[in-house]
């Protein structure tokens, strides 16, 4: 009866180790504005999401410069200072700044928020492109006024539908993992042979890790086919993957772990048999 319980249990482990996961990452990792910072920062430096942004923010500052017979050549310019300073250390700073602003916004929208879109407001990065283009002495700059730009980066026909679920793994970020962590240790407990249900607890944390893992791909994929013609997919792709990064950092822990603990328990039973 005993090894019958700590089977379930260590099947259950398996189970709540993406769910702890998914949990924890939705409420400290998404519901935190510096930690969803940091996730959105990398992407500062991806060419897809910078073409994105520049050709955007291109748009939005060349329809704020009215010159004359001399449009094409100022918007040649722009954009050449523009894709230039998409590769300086101010615009990266900018960009921060933009994620953080927006942090709100993108919350709102996966709880209580209307719309169906995840969008950056890029009112920082044209501020800051609005001065390096002063300063550079671009002519025409010192026309355009700083507005707010919100560029969708990811949009969805139902993403009213996933609010409901995103606020219970935010209600169970920390009791989950918990939950996971004491279902382990009991699965020990009441198993008759301790260092075999180490072994098999260990396996099942590895099971737990590739389950993670194989959920953080499919929804990938699915989140990419259900975009709508106008978002890029590329630029889509890199912020799914920044914002998922701890997901994959963690089924990686996890499996380390599993089968390291696994590993161990082995060779403390093969120690043991050798006289």
């Amino acid at each position: 009866m005993r090894t019958i319980l700590s089977a379930v249990l260590i099947a259950l482990v398996a189970l709540l180790v993406p769910a702890s996961a998914v949990a924890y990452w939705a409420d400290r990792e998404l519901g935190d504005a510096d930690r969803y910072t940091a996730a959105m920062s990398p992407l500062a430096r991806n060419p897809a999401v910078q073409e994105v942004v520049v050709t955007q923010v291109g748009h939005a500052l060349s329809g704020q410069i009215d010159a004359g017979p001399f449009q094409g050549g100022v918007d040649a310019l722009l954009g050449e200072a523009l894709r230039s300073f998409a590769g300086t250390p101010a615009y990266r700073t900018a960009w921060d700044a933009a994620n953080h602003a927006a942090h709100a916004a993108f919350l709102d929208a996966l709880t209580t928020g209307h719309g169906d879109a995840l969008t950056i407001d890029l009112a920082p990065v044209i501020d800051r492109v609005k001065g390096e283009l002063v300063a550079d002495g671009v002519p025409f700059a010192d026309r355009i006024p700083v507005t707010h730009l919100s560029v969708k980066v990811m949009e969805y026909d139902n993403l009213a539908a996933l609010r409901k679920g995103f606020r219970m793994l935010q209600v169970a970020g920390i009791w989950l993992p918990v939950l996971t962590l004491v279902l382990a240790a009991a699965a020990i407990a009441v198993a008759v042979h301790r260092r075999r249900a180490v072994m098999a607890t260990g396996l099942g944390l590895a099971v737990g890790a590739g389950l993670l893992w194989i959920a953080v791909d499919v929804c990938r994929r699915l989140a990419l086919d259900d975009l709508p013609a106008d978002i890029d997919r590329s630029a889509a792709g890199a912020v799914y993957d920044a914002l998922t990064a701890f997901l994959r950092t963690t089924a990686w822990v996890v499996l380390a772990v599993g089968l390291a603990a696994a590993l161990a328990a082995w060779l403390m039973g093969r120690l043991r048999r050798t006289p």
